[in-house]
């Protein structure tokens, strides 16, 4: 079993694209509030009034633990770390672009500090662990281990709108460079 979530395995599975998204785009973000590590609760339609951009993970690993027997099998699912690496690298480069940053998943908000500590990242993660926006906008999700976890994507949002979504997300690592040429190209 492999322990360092920093690099990818070269035989992942690549995921395809299911259609899962496709109602998306256009889509106005809900007033809903999730709890953040940034210790406050984060309107997301408030925060993506101007411009943001939202990546989507499964959920991370611990640098103690293996990853699960079985998850690296998961077309999509490893690279949570990172995913969220790239988006730690490139962030200044992104606020350059007028976006702020969010990292969402279906962890706790107390797990998810520890990664937020961890890994320096210098935006907040939001913990949708209770689904309320996974199920108010019918995010794709899939189940392992008796956990329900989102799928990997990431959106730019403006005007408090879905404009653009990229699913599915492969490689991992280079999610936010693809959102950072993305926002170039406009």
């Amino acid at each position: 079993m492999r322990a360092d979530f920093y690099d990818l395995p070269p035989d992942l599975p690549v995921p395809v694209d299911d259609g899962a998204c496709a109602h998306l785009v256009g889509l106005a973000l809900p007033a809903l509030r999730l709890s953040s590590t940034g210790g406050r609760l984060v309107d997301l339609h408030a925060a993506a009034a101007e411009r943001a951009v939202l990546f989507f993970y499964p959920r991370t690993g611990r640098p103690d633990e293996p990853a699960p027997i079985g998850w690296d099998a998961i077309p999509g699912a490893r690279g949570c770390t990172p995913q969220s690496c790239g988006f730690r690298d490139l962030h200044a480069g992104l606020q350059a672009r007028g976006a702020a940053i969010f990292g969402v998943s279906t962890q706790t908000t107390a797990f998810q500090q520890e990664v937020v500590a961890r890994l320096h990242l210098p935006y907040v993660l939001l913990s949708d662990a209770d689904f309320a926006l996974t199920d108010a906008l019918r995010l794709p999700t899939f189940t392992f281990a008796g956990m329900r976890l989102l799928r990997r994507m990431a959106w730019v949002c403006e005007d408090a709108r879905i404009v653009k979504v990229f699913y599915p997300v492969f490689p991992p690592n280079e999610s936010a460079a693809t959102v950072m040429h993305w926002l170039d190209a406009r």
